[in-house]
């Protein structure tokens, strides 16, 4: 069984996948984006997508359900105007707000940070 990593305050468990998922995404470059989800019952955090090295923001978007919450990790690659190549990670945080959203489910959001 993979070991999880406790949050500090909210009980929430990141597992060793979202984890290994990110520092390869990091410092190898494997992945070009990865979507994490929460686990209600369980209150553990997974990688839900990972999309690889070629695949862009918008294969990003698309992956991103239309009634659920997620958390994404985005490596933007750009040139500067010295023509350096650099990039930076963003961390999407995905809300949806639907008729039938548990207000608790919503907070559950609000205070995982991975």
């Amino acid at each position: 069984m993979a070991m999880a990593f406790k949050m500090a305050t909210t009980g929430m468990w990141v597992t060793d996948e979202c984890k290994n998922s990110f520092m390869e995404m990091k410092w190898k470059k494997v992945h070009r984006y990865i979507v994490f989800k929460i686990d209600e019952k369980s209150r553990l955090v997974t990688v839900d997508k990972v999309g690889g090295p070629g695949e862009s923001y918008d294969d990003l978007t698309a992956s991103l359900p239309i009634d659920d919450c997620r958390y994404a990790v985005f490596d933007f690659d750009f040139v500067t105007v010295d023509n350096c190549r650099k990039s930076k990670l963003f961390f999407i945080a995905w809300f949806v707000v639907f008729p039938n959203c548990l207000v608790p489910y919503i907070i559950l959001f609000n205070l995982i940070y991975i």
